[in-house]
């Protein structure tokens, strides 16, 4: 498996949004991001705190919520 990319919650919003996410809403520093996938409503919040990259636990959990493999989110950066 590649090495996740040391990415900030600012950067992977706009990654996701190049993949069809939606800002559904904000709620602080947290972004909840949405798509329809297969009928189903997936959504998942993202933590946007500024300056600071995201821990490799939240980014592949994040991913993994998403259906996006970390080839394809370096292809979105």
């Amino acid at each position: 498996m590649p090495k996740l990319p040391r990415i900030t919650g600012e950067e992977l919003v706009k990654a996701l949004q190049r993949a069809g996410f939606e800002v559904a809403r904000q709620r602080g520093s947290h972004v909840q991001m949405g798509k329809w996938i297969e009928g189903e409503k997936v959504t998942f919040p993202v933590p946007v705190h500024q300056g600071k990259t995201l821990k490799p636990g939240t980014l592949s959990g994040i991913l993994r919520k998403a259906g996006i493999s970390v080839e394809q989110l370096r292809a979105l950066l």
